[in-house]
C-alpha cells in the first residue's frame, strides 16, 4: 500500500454497490479535516496528446486511431504521434514492461488520473500518474524467478492451504489486498525459510496475520486465529513463527497486487460489472497456480481481462473498443506473455466447479458476484480452450 500510494480498498473493490453505500477513502477524510491551499495543475491538452479533448463527454472523439485486432488483441496506432517530454518524462512502460512504442501516452496518462478519481483513490489528480508508474517500478520486485517448490512441499498441497486461507480470509471479512498481499508473502516465505509441512499452515495464518497488520483497521486476537486452526497451535508459537518470517523476509512487506492494475483498466475500458467480477474471479484462480509466480501483476491482470472478455463476448460498441484500446496499449508487446496465463486461468476455472480447492468458485457464484463461476462457458475446458489464441 505504502508502494502504490493507494488509499481505502472498500470503495475500490465495492463496485457493485451505489455510490451513496461506499465509504469515502480514509487519506481523503483526514485531507478533508484539514484543508490546505493546493495549487491546480493547469493542464495543456495541445500538449498532452494530439488527440484528447478537454471534455470529458467527448475524450473518445479520436481522429487517424487505427484499431487492430490481430491475434484476438486489441491495439492502436496513430500516424506521426509526438511524445511530449511533458507529459512523459520517463519513457518507463517501454523499458519496464518491455513494450517498444506506447502509444498516445497524454491520453494513456489523461484516463489513468481519471479511473483513479473515479475509483476513490486519490485526493489530488496531480499525483495520479506518479503512482502509476511506481506500481510499474515496484512489482518488478514481486516475481520469482522459478516456479518451482522447495524440499518436501507440492503444487496441491499449497494450493489446498491457499484454498483455506480464502475461506478464513472471507470470515473475517479482510479486503481483496490482503489476500493477495497474504499468498504473495506466502510464496516467498516458503522458499526463503525451512518450515516442516507440519507447520505449513501455522505459516499461513502467519501470512495472512501480517498481511492484516499492514492492510486492515481491525484484526484477530491471536487466540482467535489459533480457534480457527483448531487449536492446533498455540499462541506463543504463533508469535514466534512471526517473528521468524518478519526476520526471513527482512520485514519487506510491500506488494503492488494485479488486483490494482485489473480495476484501474477495467475503469478505463469501461468495462460492465459483470465484466469486472468475471475478470476478478479468473484473477483471483490465478492464486492457487504456481506457475504465475512468475508474471508480472500487471501482466497477471491483463490476461484475467482479456478471457474474461473472450468468454463474455459482449456485443462490441464504437466508444467501447476504443476505450479497450486505450486500457489495453499498457499490455502491446506481451501478447505471447498474456496467451500464456489465459491457458493456464482457462485450464484452472474449468477445474475449479469438480475440484478439491472450490473456495473461489463458492465465493463467486452469488448474487452479489453475478454468479460469474457458474458461467455456461467456464463449466468445461474445451468450451473455454475455443477462445482464440487458446487451442492446444
Amino acid at each position: 500500500m505504502a508502494q502504490t500510494g493507494f488509499c481505502d480498498s472498500r470503495p475500490l473493490l465495492d463496485l457493485h454497490k451505489k455510490a451513496e453505500e461506499t465509504r469515502v477513502p480514509l487519506r481523503t477524510w483526514a485531507n478533508a479535516c484539514s484543508p490546505k491551499e493546493r495549487w491546480t495543475q493547469v493542464e495543456d491538452f495541445a500538449t498532452r496528446g494530439a488527440f484528447m479533448t478537454a471534455e470529458q463527454d467527448h475524450r473518445w472523439v479520436l481522429h487517424g486511431l487505427h484499431m487492430s485486432t490481430e491475434d484476438g488483441f486489441m491495439g492502436y496506432s496513430v500516424p506521426n504521434a509526438r511524445r511530449s517530454s511533458d507529459c512523459w518524462e520517463e519513457p518507463l512502460l517501454w523499458r519496464i514492461s518491455g513494450l517498444q512504442h506506447m502509444l498516445v501516452p497524454g491520453l494513456l496518462r489523461h484516463e489513468m488520473e481519471l479511473a483513479m478519481s473515479k475509483l476513490g483513490l486519490i485526493y489530488d489528480r496531480t499525483y495520479a500518474w506518479d503512482i502509476f508508474t511506481t506500481m510499474m517500478r515496484s512489482q518488478l520486485h514481486h516475481t520469482f524467478s522459478s516456479a518451482e517448490l522447495p524440499g518436501a512441499y507440492s503444487e496441491k498441497m499449497l494450493a489446498i492451504l491457499i484454498d483455506w486461507l480464502i475461506q478464513v480470509h472471507e470470515v473475517l471479512h479482510f479486503s481483496e489486498e490482503t489476500l493477495y498481499l497474504t499468498v504473495y508473502l506466502l510464496n516467498r516465505a516458503v522458499r526463503l525459510l525451512k518450515v516442516s509441512i507440519s507447520n505449513l499452515q501455522l505459516l499461513g495464518v502467519v501470512c495472512l496475520f501480517l498481511a492484516g497488520k499492514k492492510e486492515e483497521c481491525l484484526l484477530p486476537e491471536v487466540s482467535e486465529l489459533c480457534h480457527l486452526m483448531e487449536n492446533t497451535y498455540t499462541p506463543h508459537q504463533l508469535l514466534r513463527m512471526e517473528r521468524r518470517v518478519l526476520c526471513g523476509l527482512e520485514f519487506e512487506l510491500s506488494y503492488t497486487p494485479p488486483l490494482h492494475f485489473l480495476l484501474l483498466s477495467t475503469c478505463i475500458a469501461q468495462c460492465s460489472n459483470q465484466m469486472v467480477w468475471m475478470a476478478r474471479y479468473l484473477l483471483e484462480l490465478s492464486l492457487l497456480e504456481v506457475q504465475c509466480v512468475v508474471f508480472q501483476p500487471i501482466h497477471l491482470a491483463g490476461a484475467a481481462l482479456q478471457l474474461a472478455r473472450c468468454v463474455l463476448q459482449e456485443p462490441p460498441t464504437p466508444e467501447g473498443e476504443t476505450a479497450w484500446c486505450v486500457s489495453s496499449s499498457i499490455f502491446v508487446g506481451s501478447e505471447a506473455t498474456l496467451l500464456a496465463i489465459m491457458r493456464i486461468l482457462a485450464l484452472a476455472a474449468a477445474r475449479a466447479p469438480i475440484g478439491s480447492t472450490r473456495a473461489s468458485f463458492l465465493k463467486f457464484r452469488t448474487e452479489d458476484t453475478m454468479y460469474v463461476s457458474k458461467h455456461p462457458a467456464l463449466m468445461t475446458a474445451p468450451s473455454l480452450l475455443k477462445v482464440p489464441g487458446l487451442q492446444t
